[in-house]
């Protein structure tokens, strides 16, 4: 028996396959949204996963500013954040944060749902968020996708 063929491959920079994909928000619930975008960035959908490598695609998201919340959420749930100084804790709510730019309720979400390491910090940066339909990233021939389809 030829021990080689059940050799496990890992995957590495030079051989990682990234794409650029397109997400669409509209009407999509945050929270399951951001949990499938996290997989996406990861690369956990691709048969190649290797876990210390940044092997996931370019994520675009479209129509942020149209994402679900329900209940009273825009307003009930609290995101910390601290300064490092004593009374530096500082309080925002979904509302507040998606005031300040569709982008950073994105970020927020989805950071905590990465690694918290420096594969994790730099898998963040390829996430594009916008507000509306327009995007600048046509040059990349970016393909849109069906979050739904995706577990």
């Amino acid at each position: 028996m030829d021990t080689l063929s059940f050799k496990t491959i890992s995957a590495n920079k030079a051989t990682v396959n990234k794409e650029w994909v397109i997400v669409d928000a509209e009407g999509q619930s945050l929270g399951r949204l951001c949990a499938k975008v996290a997989k996406l960035l990861r690369g956990k959908y691709k048969p190649n996963f290797t876990p210390h490598v940044d092997c996931g695609d370019n994520v675009i998201v479209i129509n942020a500013d149209k994402i679900v919340l329900t209940g009273n959420k825009w307003n009930d749930r609290i995101y910390l954040r601290y300064t490092g100084y004593p009374g530096g804790q500082i309080a925002y709510t979904p509302a507040d944060l998606i005031a300040k730019g569709e982008d950073r309720l994105f970020r927020k979400v989805v950071k905590g749902m990465l690694p918290k390491n420096r594969l994790g910090a730099k898998i963040l940066n390829n996430l594009y968020v916008y507000a509306g339909t327009e995007y600048k990233h046509e040059a990349q021939q970016p393909k849109l996708i069906d979050i739904n389809s995706y577990k």
